[in-house]
């Protein structure tokens, strides 16, 4: 650690660093930041910095309103879109009690707890995100309008997409964030980039850094990105379909050569806990009224608990394009929708996975046809359990979930239900164009 605070103190200097950005997430994954003189940095790492953590969404409660951001040096990063003039760099931090302990409402806390327990159990957890989005024309809300009409993989040569992309991925790898591939998706103006896989905290820093990327890159191009899950209707939703593997040291635990699509019972078991307990933290991975109009709306978005080779429909599957390479061997989770706080959500996953290992979970029957086209009766029959259809649904799955409460830990899992539950109320309390084109003229 000393080295690594005297790589950033040295480098600050080197580059003529101007100010260093202090970021963190709020409990629903929204980045925060703030800004400190060089001459602060060392204080950073040993004393941190005092911040009123009540007027943060979640993060304490008002009682306890102090809480402590220290920086972590091995997140330190010069912010490529800030160019030469005033150069700026950027750490996560963590926020601890001012007596130095763990503050309990830190998402990033969160995933450094659940990724202990994994420890204990001698595993380490890797995570690999398809982050998808939209390109708009203009922020006006009232009728968002994509860049371009092109389609799943269409190459657009000097098209806004093409030329955003380039450019997105040059400052990813700038700010030390490798990119597997990047390409145009199903909907008009829909993009995705995938990053190389990491371990899960390591990833989660990045989905946050990515996102900022994204948004700075498409503003400098005079266009708007969003990572709504479902911003057209008719068009395909925005998901982060999301691989999955555990290690033990070196040697990935999921992977068996003689096992079914070289899966090991480990594997096995691990994605069994993510189906048993997938309607439960369905709020977490999708915590937006507008996330179920993406689940529910078909274009392979999965809408019920199930598994699969290559089956896209499927909520979980084991892809098996290296079948020979240990290393790969990996299961994707399909529900992620790109608008979820990757600490939160890497956390119910991976703990939900535990879980399955510990208690032994039996897995189900593979799903083999498209379930989008069976008929209820067949989905019925075949055990295909749905997931919540709505928002509201979620959150009563979720309150009823001792592993996800025991994931978030207490002031977290209060506070994310009772702003999820606000959130249902407002929405449902609205008057939509549906109902107004249905039943204005008719009743």
């Amino acid at each position: 650690m000393d080295k690594q605070r005297d790589f950033v103190l040295r480098t600050i200097e080197e580059r003529g660093v101007k100010f260093v950005r202090l970021w963190f997430t709020d409990v629903l994954g929204t980045l925060k930041s703030v800004a400190i003189a060089p001459a602060e940095v060392e204080g950073a790492f040993t004393e941190g910095l005092g911040i009123d953590g009540s007027s943060i969404e979640g993060l304490s409660r008002s009682s306890e309103a102090d809480v402590i951001a220290k920086a972590d040096p091995s997140t330190f990063q010069i912010l490529p879109w800030r160019g030469e003039v005033d150069p700026t760099a950027r750490m996560f931090c963590d926020i601890s009690t001012p007596d130095g302990q763990p503050a309990a409402a830190d998402p990033r806390h969160v995933l450094k707890r659940t990724l202990a327990k994994a420890a204990d159990r001698g595993f380490s957890f890797y995570t690999h995100p398809e982050c998808e989005f939209y390109l708009l024309k203009s922020a006006d809300v009232a009728n968002p309008q994509p860049v371009d009409r092109a389609g799943y993989f269409d190459n657009v040569p000097g098209g806004t997409a093409h030329d955003f992309r380039r450019a997105s991925v040059r400052m990813l790898e700038d700010i030390g964030i490798s990119v597997e591939f990047s390409h145009h998706e199903a909907g008009p103006g829909q993009n995705e980039i995938d990053l190389r896989y990491a371990d899960a905290l390591s990833t989660a820093d990045n989905i946050m850094t990515f996102r900022t990327v994204v948004k700075e890159v498409a503003q400098s191009e005079g266009v708007y990105a969003t990572f709504m899950p479902k911003p057209f209707e008719g068009q395909p939703g925005s998901g982060m379909h999301t691989h999955l593997s555990l290690f033990e040291g070196e040697r990935n635990a999921f992977y068996d050569a003689s096992g079914q699509y070289r899966l090991s019972k480990i594997g096995r078991q691990f994605m069994a806990g993510l189906l048993h307990h997938a309607p439960e933290f369905t709020a977490v991975t999708n915590q937006y009224v507008n996330s179920y109009k993406r689940m529910w709306s078909g274009d392979e978005a999965p809408s019920y608990v199930s598994w699969g080779h290559n089956n896209r429909s499927a909520l979980v599957r084991v892809p098996l394009s290296k079948p020979n390479k240990a290393q790969s061997a990996r299961i994707e989770y399909r529900g992620l929708d790109s608008a979820a706080n990757p600490y939160l959500a890497f956390s119910v996953l991976l703990a939900a996975g535990l879980k399955g290992i510990e208690e032994g979970y039996d897995l189900p029957d593979e799903a083999v046809d498209d379930i989008w086209q069976l008929t209820d009766k067949e989905r019925r029959a075949l055990g295909f359990t749905p997931l919540p259809a709505s928002l509201d649904r979620a959150i009563g799955a979720m309150e009823e979930s001792e592993l996800v409460a025991e994931t978030l830990g207490e002031q977290v899992f209060s506070y994310f239900l009772r702003n999820k539950r606000e959130d249902w109320t407002r929405y449902r309390a609205q008057v939509t164009r549906v109902e107004l084109e249905s039943n204005l003229l008719t009743l």
